[in-house]
Formats: structure tokens, C-alpha cells, sequence
């Protein structure tokens, strides 16, 4: 997968993980965004260390499953840090 198409996936990724996560993070749509990315990278790295599936295919299913799955797990951190120090 090109880097453009993993920037788009982590961004969608991003928005749909702040969507299902309930809560106020804050942040705004650039740190959501940030954050995508990084979860996407997490649920990638994740899925291919256990199910042996990895972000190889922007169209397939599993590739979002890990990118969402990794950017819930990056956005209950970050609301967790920010949480505490407020």
C-alpha cells in the first residue's frame, strides 16, 4: 500500500475510532487525525504479530479491522493521559 492510501486509511481509521469511542478526548480533527495514523500503524503491527494479517491491502476488510482496532486502543491512551493531567 502507498503512503497517500496509508495516510487516508489512518484519517478515516481516526475519525471512525473517535466516532465509536465515547467520550471527550478533545484534540479537534488534526490530533484525531494524528492519532488514525498511529493507530493504524498500532493495528497493523499488532495484526500481523498475532493473525499474521498487516495493512498490505487498502481494500481489504481485515486491514481496517487491525487500523480501527489499533486506533481505538491510541485514542482510550490518549484520553486516559489527558484525562489525568486535566
Amino acid at each position: 500500500m502507498g503512503i497517500i492510501a496509508f495516510l487516508i486509511l489512518g484519517l478515516i481509521a481516526g475519525a471512525i475510532a473517535k466516532a465509536i469511542l465515547p467520550g471527550r478526548q478533545g484534540g479537534g480533527i488534526l490530533i484525531t487525525m494524528l492519532l488514525g495514523v498511529v493507530g493504524a500503524l498500532l493495528g497493523g503491527w499488532i495484526g500481523s504479530a498475532i493473525f499474521g494479517v498487516g495493512l498490505a491491502n487498502f481494500w481489504s476488510l481485515q486491514t481496517w479491522i487491525v487500523s480501527i482496532i489499533g486506533s481505538l486502543i491510541v485514542l482510550g491512551i490518549y484520553g486516559a493521559v489527558v484525562r489525568r493531567r486535566a
